[in-house]
């Protein structure tokens, strides 16, 4: 074996393999690599598992949040990395995101245009086109429904305003928080995301519901309308 050839994980010390190591020191031991190797299983001839995931990572920016995004013929373009291996990542990083959703919906009362981030970031943070989703409030600000109000594309939406309130007035909701995604990543809010707001709070207004906020969400951050003042 030349020196430049890996030893195959097999062959490591119990306490450096991934698997091992998970048992025997706990899953927070373990580096972001090392938790993909145990997902791949094996390497190829010249390079480990571990050493494959990292250069995996590395081509990411070693940022979870990227590759997370990758399909799997994406995945498959790294030699050592075939079919069945990009499904078991696609897999495990969609798990990771329903579990973000899941733990969302604990926070079932609004108290903050962070908590409306908490919520809907795992569903619509990380897409690639617009979402226009609405959240419906009880009078102690307790999520009764939510519901995704219209699809677009990369830079807007259509949103059907008596829709929304016919699903407010259905619900017995007497407050609503308004809510979309940017995928270009800014935080500044459109001339057309400010008109919407505007009819829908009016619209609202008749019928004696509020308006509490309108938040942009994208992958890491978030904008308040509430927080800015221009609700």
């Amino acid at each position: 074996m030349s020196e430049n050839t890996p030893f195959p994980i097999r062959s490591w010390s119990e306490d450096d393999r991934p698997r091992e190591k998970l048992l025997l020191k706990g899953k927070a031991a373990l580096s972001d690599a090392e938790l993909i190797a145990i997902l791949i299983g094996s390497g190829s001839r010249n390079e480990t598992a571990v050493d494959l995931s990292k250069r995996i990572l590395a081509d990411h920016q070693n940022n979870l949040n990227a590759l997370g995004k990758l399909p799997v013929s994406k995945l498959m373009a790294f030699k050592g990395i075939g079919q069945a291996k990009a499904i078991a990542i696609v897999a495990a990083m969609e798990l990771a995101r329903r579990r973000r959703s899941h733990e969302a919906v604990v926070l079932d009362k609004i108290a903050s245009s962070q908590s409306v981030f908490d919520i809907m970031q795992p569903i619509i943070g990380e897409l690639a086109h617009e979402e226009f989703w609405i959240i419906y409030l009880n009078n102690a600000n307790k999520i009764i429904h939510k519901t995704q109000l219209s699809k677009g594309g990369i830079t807007g939406t259509l949103v059907d305003i008596r829709l929304a309130l016919r699903i407010a007035i259905e619900n017995g909701a007497v407050g609503m928080i308004l809510t979309h995604n940017h995928p270009s990543g800014t935080l500044q809010p459109s001339e057309a995301d400010k008109q919407i707001t505007r009819k829908l709070k009016l619209g609202a207004e008749s019928l004696d519901i509020k308006i509490l906020d309108h938040v942009i969400v994208t992958e890491t951050a978030y904008f308040s309308f509430a927080d800015d003042g221009i609700l």
